[in-house]
């Protein structure tokens, strides 16, 4: 709205918004530009998961990425998720282990796995990970996702907001973090990891485990934001 974009609010999820942006690019011979894929549209997709692997690349210019053990990867509709480990095969030596989270509510990529092709979750309850809130895996995303995530793991919203809080504490880290819904998934799947020791040897994560998360989202709604990190203050 700053830059005069005219915005239409859609009641629904991701995946609502989406058929509507559908619809609308049509009627209007507009272009869409985002990462989900599907036939007939998948060069845009590929290129946006192409820049998300920049972020592999500034990350291997910080980081001996060859004493990573574990990735945790947030997906929605997979995009991301497989954008990175692509960054990996292309710009690093060493290939960890992948996690994949993802809302329980909202797990099409670990359904896809389950079933060893896409498969379309009917959401029944919305999550306030508004980002992943996802009914379908890309089908780009799939054909990496299918073949590289050794793991897929679900989470309750119930520690979304305490999981703000210690960030924005510095609790978890060296510095505060300004964290949104959709960038503490990683966190929370990691501490989780730790609660349960069947989980830990599975994943054979052990104190000699270098674990890589991605906090892919900021400050993108205040009143959210305000509201997570006020109910985390009180769990914590």
């Amino acid at each position: 709205r700053d830059l005069n974009a005219e915005i239409i609010r859609v009641q629904g999820n991701y995946d609502n918004s989406l058929k509507e942006c559908i619809k609308q690019s049509q009627e209007n011979n507009w272009e869409i530009v985002q990462d989900v894929s599907w036939e007939g549209y998948k060069e845009i997709p590929k290129l946006i998961m192409a820049g998300y692997t920049i972020m592999i690349k500034e990350i291997i210019d910080q980081v001996d990425t060859n004493s990573i053990t574990h990735v945790f990867l947030q997906a929605g509709v997979g995009g991301m998720a497989a954008a990175m480990i692509a960054g990996f095969a292309s710009f690093s030596k060493n290939i960890p282990k992948f996690i994949v989270v993802e809302p329980e509510n909202a797990d099409c990529v670990f359904k896809s796995i389950k079933n060893n092709k896409p498969t379309t979750v009917d959401i029944k309850k919305e999550t306030v990970m508004g980002g992943m809130s996802c009914g379908d895996v890309s089908s780009i995303a799939w054909e990496i996702l299918k073949n590289s995530a050794q793991y897929c793991v679900t989470i309750s919203d119930d520690a979304i907001s305490s999981a703000v809080a210690l960030l924005a504490e510095g609790r978890l880290s060296n510095e505060k973090i300004i964290a949104g819904e959709c960038a503490v998934p990683g966190v929370i799947a990691l501490i989780g990891s730790f609660n349960n020791k069947e989980y830990l040897d599975k994943l054979k994560l052990d104190e000699k485990s270098n674990v890589l998360l991605f906090g892919c989202e900021g400050l993108t709604d205040k009143a959210m934001y305000q509201k997570l990190l006020s109910d985390g203050l009180q769990k914590i």
